[in-house]
């Protein structure tokens, strides 16, 4: 090959040798490790330097410097908290009763702690909680030399959790129980009253007199420029507190007429009382439902149902099924005809055109005279809707497993509330309501269709017919839950619905006021039965 002249070579690249690039890195390196050994000698400095001793062994690797820290001696106090009285569980039922006693000491210690630190309002200091935690921590620490280790304490908390589970569901089964026996017993004092009364109304040949006296009232029971509530109730006193909260909450009560239907035995008490007491010229008619004629087997499924074998041993046995089934859906009121007597309102009242039905468990607060004003638009039944939440959808009242519901119900329809109810009877009888009512109760025989009470018949029975009112009118749940104090206040109907009646003992204290203040305890008959 060719060799190029000198003045065309290419220059020559001039090379630092390696070992000067190696010993420059090196150096580099060494600087850094220098400074940054500095900064951590700084920041490691210890808050407390004192010499390791035996407990200082032992906490080894239990608390570390970021536990310690001021940001997480709070937390770490209270995560020890917790898992000491898991232990103390544990201990307990090991019967080493020394060392759950000396656990609930420490226990008591850190809690003192940061109540007083939350009463300074000033977070724990290092020096202040270092003792606590190592104390505590080195018991944590003889929990675990004590084979108190997570597989033990989770299997023991597990077998606590179901036993307590096992006792709740117990306890919660006798508590609904014995509260439904609750419910359903007559207190003494309002038997005592009824007796009373009874034999004043037999007894005093006056009363009868001034019954028959008052003719202006046959006039009054049939004009329909009138307000009329009716109210189907075998209680004395809760019936008197609806008539005269009512009195008293209505701007014209010389416009108002109730009509209550009470059984053959509380008919005589209820007339006595009625006639004994007035209501700001409220109007009063007293009837029973034994003098109905049409009231009979071959028309009301009801009583028919209740001559069935089957049904009688069903309700007043409780021996049948071998308690499966729960004891409120057993009680016998589900078939007396005071509470299915709302199906046959038209019948009961055949002049009326439209009517406020109230249950007896009521308080009205306003005046009512704008119910009978309102437009149902065609519709028969005007009510309040509880479907705000899920459960007072329709599915949670019928059985949805039945092809009969599931086809001709929407099981997301929304509920509505019996206890105050605008009825109009003119669209009632057109639509012949009743009969809707017959086919599905007659259909419910063998109970697949609905358990439980009226309010399922009535949700199918006025499907599609029925108006929502506003919520003001009807305020729900005082029997049996607690109720927005704002609600309360804007109700026009306060509504005791649940066992939690407020006549009797196991009323809701906070409610019973609202009740009480329409119940004259100065009367000489209330004072003689002991009502207070």
């Amino acid at each position: 090959m060719r060799r190029r002249g000198l003045d065309f070579r290419r220059p020559v690249k001039r090379r630092f040798p390696n070992v000067v690039w190696y010993t420059a890195c090196g150096i580099l390196v060494f600087v850094l490790i220098v400074v940054l050994c500095r900064e951590g000698q700084i920041e490691s400095t210890p808050s407390i330097s004192r010499k390791p001793d035996r407990r200082d062994r032992i906490m080894e690797g239990l608390i570390t410097d970021e536990m310690l820290s001021s940001n997480s001696v709070t937390r770490q106090i209270t995560d020890q908290i917790s898992l000491a009285k898991a232990f103390v569980v544990i201990a307990k039922e090991s019967k080493n009763l020394q060392f759950a006693w000396e656990l609930s000491a420490q226990i008591r210690n850190s809690q003192a702690l940061l109540s007083n630190a939350a009463t300074r309002r000033t977070p724990l200091t290092v020096g202040e909680s270092e003792t606590a935690i190592r104390d505590m921590a080195l018991l944590l620490y003889q929990a675990q030399q004590l084979h108190y280790d997570s597989a033990t304490l989770l299997m023991r908390l597990r077998a606590q959790i179901q036993t307590l589970e096992e006792q709740t569901s117990s306890a919660n089964e006798k508590s609904v129980k014995y509260g439904q026996i609750a419910a359903e017993e007559v207190p003494k004092s309002l038997y005592c009253l009824g007796v009373r009364l009874t034999t004043e109304w037999f007894g005093n040949p006056n009363l009868q007199k001034q019954l028959r006296e008052r003719k202006q009232m046959d006039a009054k029971l049939k004009d329909n420029s009138l307000y009329h509530f009716c109210i189907f109730s075998d209680n004395i006193l809760a019936s008197s507190v609806v008539v005269n909260s009512t009195a008293l909450s209505s701007k014209n009560p010389d416009k108002i007429v109730f009509h209550l239907v009470t059984d053959e035995i509380n008919y005589a008490a209820m007339k006595a009382w009625f006639t004994l007491n007035s209501f700001r010229g409220v109007t009063v008619e007293v009837q029973k439902f034994e003098d109905f004629k049409w009231l009979n087997a071959s028309y009301v499924p009801v009583l028919k149902q209740l001559q069935d074998s089957e049904t009688q041993s069903y309700y007043f046995s409780g021996h049948n099924d071998d308690g499966r089934t729960p004891i409120k859906f057993r009680n016998p009121k589900y078939l007396s005809m005071l509470n299915h007597l709302r199906f046959y309102i038209p019948e009961v009242y055949p002049a009326l055109k439209k009517v406020v039905f109230l249950d007896d468990d009521i308080v009205v607060q306003k005046d009512l005279s704008g119910l009978f004003s309102i437009k149902l638009n065609g519709n028969v039944n005007g009510a309040v809707e509880t479907c705000m939440e899920t459960f007072h959808r329709y599915h949670k009242y019928l059985n949805y497993s039945h092809p009969l519901i599931r086809t001709h119900f929407d099981p997301d329809a929304c509920g509505w509330a019996f206890g105050m109810n605008v009825f109009d009877l003119v669209e009632w009888r057109k639509r012949d309501v009743t009969g809707i009512y017959h086919y599905w109760q007659e259909r419910n025989v063998d109970r697949t269709l609905w358990k439980l009470g009226t309010l399922p018949p009535g949700l199918l029975t006025f499907y599609g017919l029925t108006e929502a009112l506003d919520p003001s009118w009807h305020v729900l749940g005082l029997g049996y839950t607690t109720v927005d104090p704002q609600l309360i206040e804007k109700g026009a109907v306060l509504h005791f619905n649940g066992n939690s009646k407020p006549w009797l003992k196991i009323g809701m204290e906070k409610y019973k006021p609202l009740w009480e203040k329409y119940v004259d305890y100065s009367h000489p008959l209330l004072q003689q039965c002991n009502f207070h």
